[in-house]
């Protein structure tokens, strides 16, 4: 403490100059006088004083690394300069925060320092007496500076003269502290300042007001920014609870009743609602409303309720465009016959659909929402023999990041065996999965019209059997196979309706047409599965008795001939006869082509015509 009374052993007069001193000192630090200036008011009122000493105090940097001299005014400003350049802490004895450590910092050990030893030796060279150095401690025995007491004369000052030094000491810590406490609150005073500034800037420029309700009276409380939003100004709103209702839209109002009601019966954490509102205009604006009742009573109820408002209406307009966007283009889309999609295929090996239309009810009579989860669905549907083909397609597409097409058929609960055709465009994502877009059509009636074609073109209409151009394709097929064999042969029959153009004749056309299919039913029951037969001209058929020599084919000829005796073909009640001339030839490995082994087997089938029709001859070279 700071005496009020003169020390023991000090007399009335310096008491007096010592009290002076002390409550001048005080005054400067009431008054909040600049630490500078507190300093050199100590170190100069003890020499206005005559005390037998000058003293200088030396101030601790923020680090503790360095003594920085902040007060000696009877020192010449080349010392003070000499002074500053070499007063470095040894730290040996300086301890800046701990307390446990504070018998360190002691005078006795500041005096047995080198820092003392350099201050001694700098203060001889200009005639002067280093005799004391007393730390400056703070409360908690942190450093924060020294007080150092020199002479003109050589000599030691008493034991009262260090008590007296270390009261002084004391007055320059309570400065020292009051600047580094105003320091700390001026630097909490800026920084809540400029956070306030930002805060506010930030408001500002967010379209965004504060508003305070106090649930009690009913009051409302609006920031200058909150009524700017609607275009009012400070005078023009009033602050009742009930008049603030009245700017919320009819439409709005009771949804925005029953999410503060929500919050105030602690259902929610918070209120927050999205709402359109009046402005001073008339107009409506659309704002998102966020609150949170801050205190309640001891029953927990609400009592104040403070919160924001931000005007979204721009934000709102662009989420409109953006959706009316969005829905257009799945409207699109969706009213597409087919499918579009975005087909996902992981690094992992599991595949999504992130979009589907509509579309995929029909292509794979599924939903949107099921084949997000897992591609699985789809593949369930795919034809067994095309499942394998359809997995390696997307497999290639992803590999060479090429596009991907397909034709394949899907085998579906309700519309069964279908045929789709799909095409999509890969890209790579940065997680290494595939990303298809794409479109799936139904393609079934188009795949009937090819099947239909391709049946037109190799099928004779009437009878149903391949025609003369797919009989003779068959035929080159079977030719080459038996070129890749060992001794192989097989058959070649010509076979020829006799006397068909009197049947014509004697019962019409329509009749002949009947004998046509009739004979083709009776061969096409006579052949092996991998026997081929066509008709080849009028009332021609040709036959391929695959892997059959001439003895085989006879057999086959006689059964023919036999079945067509055995069921003769009966038109209105009328049973017309009909027999038939075959020529047999065998196909070798040696023939150039076909038509040599047919050519053969055509002149079998003269010689049994012009030998009595209804007969059997095997051409014989």
């Amino acid at each position: 403490m700071i005496p009020e009374s003169p020390h023991d052993k000090t007399d009335y007069g310096l008491h007096q100059k010592l009290l002076a001193l002390y409550k001048l000192t005080l005054a400067d630090i009431a008054q909040r006088v600049p630490l500078a200036q507190t300093l050199t008011g100590i170190v100069t009122r003890i020499e206005n004083a005559n005390l037998e000493f000058h003293g200088a105090i030396f101030l601790m940097d923020e680090e503790g690394k360095r003594l920085n001299l902040a007060a000696a005014p009877s020192l010449a400003e080349n010392y003070l300069c000499a002074i500053d350049s070499i007063l470095v802490p040894d730290e040996t004895w300086v301890c800046p925060t701990a307390i446990d450590h504070a018998i360190l910092i002691t005078a006795e050990r500041i005096e047995a320092s080198q820092f003392w030893y350099n201050f001694c030796e700098l203060t001889n060279q200009h005639a002067l007496h280093a005799c004391m150095a007393i730390p400056i401690l703070s409360a908690s025995n942190r450093v924060l500076g020294i007080f150092v007491a020199y002479t003109q004369e050589i000599g030691q000052l008493n034991g009262q003269y260090r008590e007296i030094i270390t009261d002084i000491t004391l007055l320059a810590s309570i400065a020292i502290e009051r600047n580094i406490d105003e320091a700390k609150l001026n630097s909490i005073e800026n920084t809540l300042i400029e956070s306030e500034t930002r805060m506010s800037l930030a408001i500002k420029e967010s379209d965004t007001g504060i508003w305070d309700r106090n649930i009690a009276t009913g009051e409302m409380h609006y920031s200058s920014g909150w009524k700017a939003l609607l275009g009012y100004t400070d005078e023009e709103i009033s602050n009742r609870i009930e008049d603030s209702y009245t700017r919320v839209h009819p439409d709005d109002l009771d949804s925005v009743q029953a999410a503060i009601q929500a919050h105030f019966d602690q259902q929610t954490d918070g209120y927050a609602v999205e709402h359109r509102i009046r402005c001073k205009d008339g107009n409506y604006k659309w704002i998102s409303s966020r609150g949170r009742v801050v205190s309640r009573d001891m029953e927990g109820k609400p009592l104040r309720m403070i919160g924001t408002t931000t005007d979204i209406t721009s934000l709102r307009t662009l989420s409109e465009r953006l959706q009316q966007s969005v829905d257009l283009l799945t409207d699109l889309t969706n009213e597409i016959p087919g499918l579009v999609f975005q087909y996902r295929l992981l690094p992992n090996g599991d595949a999504f659909f992130p979009y589907a239309s509509q579309g995929i009810k029909e292509i794979y009579e599924t939903t949107p929402e099921r084949v997000m989860r897992s591609a699985s669905v789809v593949q369930q549907v795919i034809h067994p023999d095309d499942l394998e083909n359809y997995r390696a397609s997307f497999h290639e597409s992803a590999v060479s990041l090429t596009p991907w097409h397909l034709e394949y058929r899907v085998i579906l609960p309700r519309q069964r065996l279908r045929w789709r055709q799909g095409h999509a465009r890969p890209i790579r994502l940065q997680d290494g999965s595939t990303l298809w877009h794409g479109f799936i059509a139904d393609v079934t009636e188009r795949k009937h019209i090819e099947i239909e074609l391709q049946e037109f073109a190799t099928i004779d209409f009437l009878t149903q059997l391949p025609n003369r151009r797919y009989f003779m394709a068959r035929m080159d097929e079977e030719l080459v196979q038996i070129k890749r064999m060992a001794d192989p042969y097989s058959a070649v029959l010509m076979c020829d309706l006799d006397l068909f153009k009197s049947i014509n004749d004697s019962y019409g056309h329509s009749t002949g047409d009947l004998v046509l299919k009739h004979f083709a039913r009776i061969l096409r029951a006579e052949l092996r599965m991998n026997d081929t037969v066509g008709r080849v001209g009028g009332e021609e058929f040709a036959v391929v008795l695959s892997g059959m020599g001439t003895h085989e084919a006879n057999i086959f000829a006689n059964r023919v001939q036999k079945r067509l005796a055995d069921t003769p073909l009966v038109v209105s009640n009328v049973t017309i006869a009909v027999t038939a001339s075959i020529g047999i030839t065998v196909m070798k490995a040696t023939d150039m082509n076909a038509d040599a082994s047919l050519s053969r087997s055509d002149k079998a089938l003269y010689r049994a015509k012009t030998g009595g029709r209804n007969r059997i001859e095997i051409f014989v070279d």
